[in-house]
């Protein structure tokens, strides 16, 4: 069974970011990290999910905003 890959849309400089990263490195959770100031593409990517800032971490289509272990581990399928 394949684990589900989680997307970071991120900037620099952000300390909520870092929190979730540092969470998923923690949690052995393979993620893809994608700098909204680097592309608009991935800026657009984000407001598509109703979001107009960062941290928002995807997996398997679902997105959450901010720093919500609950819900990204949730949505990872991992408990706690």
């Amino acid at each position: 069974m394949s684990q589900s890959r989680a997307i970071v849309y991120s900037t620099k400089g952000c300390i909520e970011c870092d929190m979730v990263k540092k969470m998923l490195d923690e949690k052995s959770v393979s993620y893809e990290v994608r700098d909204v100031m680097s592309s608009s593409q991935y800026q657009e990517e984000v407001e598509a999910f109703g979001f107009m800032g960062v941290p928002v971490t995807v997996v398997n289509g679902k997105a959450v905003k901010g720093y919500q272990p609950d819900g990204i581990l949730q949505m990872l399928g991992k408990s706690k």
